[in-house]
């Protein structure tokens, strides 16, 4: 039978889904999955004075901190993500300045080009310094600060569901408010059924699509965003610019996994249709379905249309 529970974790909405055959089993998969999630919230969030990321914002422009290995591998990994999406993906994103946007109703223009870049002065993944000798992270300069908003959210699903396999969860799905990885089959031995939201109505589904063993994650500019002279802007920052980034409603990555597919979905609505498209279509293994501000929707070059159902 197939088991759901949903809980509040990590700021976002979770929901567990797995084929138990009893009630007793999956409430104990569950709180499995739970607990391992809330571990690496304790490690990564900014708003504990005992976590990992807290310690090495703190010392930025200071001193490396030292961090467990899992810690020093994610950020690493991260890296490499900022080095292909040349910066569009960037950890020390968590170093904007938040003052020049609050994306509500009082916000009726964008700053100046110069105020916008000042925004983003201190935002560059170069400046985060890994020494794998002494296992140390170490923000250059003073006022740096990493976040795990792009990535913590599908690194989290990927472990829940690894924590899930190790305790005998042959088929199920760990939902992250939209970063999801689904593996094995329903109870009638089909793929699972995914479905992507609609960026004009929320709680409506846009498109369907059926996988096994991947993951899928969405960014989308539905939730929070600004119209200025008719034009909607997104509350993504572009880091170099400093510009809210527009033209794209939401971006839709399938991965095999869903840190990977969570790391991805910001970068390619930063580089824009084109650029982005151009980039999904270079990974092999990477698919990316894309909504721009007309409704006008974009395929990467391994799905093809009829894999996906509009609904």
């Amino acid at each position: 039978m197939l088991f759901k529970k949903q809980t509040r974790l990590m700021g976002n909405q979770f929901e567990f889904s797995v084929l138990a055959e009893k009630e007793t089993i999956a409430g104990e998969l569950f709180e499995i999955a739970i607990a391992e999630i809330q571990r690496i919230e304790a490690l990564l969030t900014t708003f504990s004075e005992t976590s990992t990321t807290f310690h090495i914002n703190q010392n930025a422009g200071i001193r490396p901190v030292e961090v467990s290995d899992e810690v020093f591998q994610l950020i690493k990994r991260s890296q490499f993500i900022s080095k292909i999406t040349q910066g569009a993906f960037d950890l020390s994103y968590g170093s904007l300045d938040k003052r020049f946007w609050n994306f509500d109703l009082n916000m009726t223009s964008l700053p100046d080009a110069d105020t916008a870049k000042k925004s983003v002065a201190l935002i560059d993944y170069r400046n985060i310094i890994l020494d794998e000798t002494q296992q140390t992270v170490f923000l250059k300069n003073k006022g740096m600060r990493i976040g795990f908003g792009g990535i913590g959210k599908g690194y989290a699903a990927e472990m829940a569901k690894k924590k899930l396999l190790e305790n005998n969860a042959m088929s199920g799905i760990v939902n992250a408010s939209g970063d999801l990885s689904a593996w094995g089959y329903q109870e009638n031995g089909e793929p699972w059924t995914i479905g992507v939201a609609d960026p004009n109505q929320r709680k409506s589904i846009f498109s369907a699509f059926k996988i096994t063993n991947k993951a899928v994650a969405t960014s989308g500019n539905y939730e929070k965003f600004v119209l200025i002279n008719n034009r909607r802007y997104s509350h993504t920052i572009d880091p170099k610019t400093g510009f809210p980034v527009s033209g794209i409603k939401s971006v839709t990555i399938i991965a095999d996994n869903a840190e990977i597919a969570d790391a991805l979905a910001t970068p390619v609505t930063v580089m824009g249709i084109e650029v982005g498209m151009d980039f999904i279509n270079q990974l092999k293994t990477i698919g990316c379905i894309l909504i721009d501000d007309y409704d006008k929707t974009y395929f990467s070059k391994n799905i093809t249309i009829t894999q996906t159902q509009h609904l």
